[in-house]
C-alpha cells in the first residue's frame, strides 16, 4: 500500500507563541512529517477542514477571526470550532454566537452540529465549576462552507 502524502498546517495566531511552539515542535520528527508552522496566512479556500480548538476565548482569539476562518475553507469544506461555556467566558460565547449565526444567516455555511459537552475540562477554580463537578462545560461547532452561488446571467 503506498503512504498517502498528507500533512496538516499549524496556523498560529502570536508570533511569540510560534516562535517557542515552532522550535519545540520541531525537536520531534514524527511531527516534522505531517505539520508545517507558519505565520504566513493562507490563501483563500485553501483548506478542506479548519479547526479550532481551545483558541476560542476571552483575551484569546477574538470571534471577529470567524470569518477568516471561513475565508481559508474550500467551499464544501467543514469547520469546526470549540469554545467553553464556565462563567468567566459566557460573554465571549454569546459574541462567537452571535458571530456564527450571522454567517448562517448571510449564507455563508451551514450548521451541522452544535453539541454541548458537559465535562469539557478540567475547572481551574471553585467558581468555574459546573455545579461543583470540577469540571467545566464547552460547546463543539461543526459548520460546512456554503458552495459559491453560480453567477447569474443576464
Amino acid at each position: 500500500m503506498k503512504e498517502r502524502d498528507e500533512h496538516h498546517d499549524l496556523i498560529l495566531v502570536s508570533k511569540g507563541y510560534l516562535e517557542n511552539f515552532s522550535y519545540k515542535l520541531a525537536q520531534s520528527l514524527a511531527c516534522r512529517k505531517i505539520l508545517r508552522c507558519s505565520a504566513k496566512a493562507p490563501g483563500n479556500e485553501h483548506y478542506d477542514a479548519v479547526t479550532v480548538v481551545g483558541a476560542l476565548g476571552e483575551g484569546q482569539v477574538p470571534s471577529a477571526a470567524v470569518p477568516e476562518l471561513l475565508r481559508v475553507t474550500k467551499p464544501g469544506g467543514f469547520l469546526c470550532l470549540t469554545t467553553r461555556s464556565n462563567p468567566s467566558n459566557l460573554r465571549y460565547k454569546a459574541e462567537l454566537e452571535a458571530t456564527l449565526e450571522r454567517l448562517e444567516r448571510q449564507g455563508a455555511w451551514q450548521k451541522v452540529l452544535a453539541q454541548e459537552v458537559e465535562h469539557w475540562e478540567r475547572a481551574t477554580s471553585e467558581e468555574e465549576s459546573t455545579q461543583g463537578t470540577g469540571y467545566i462545560s464547552g460547546v463543539v461547532y461543526i459548520y460546512r462552507k456554503c458552495p459559491v452561488p453560480p453567477l447569474e446571467e443576464g
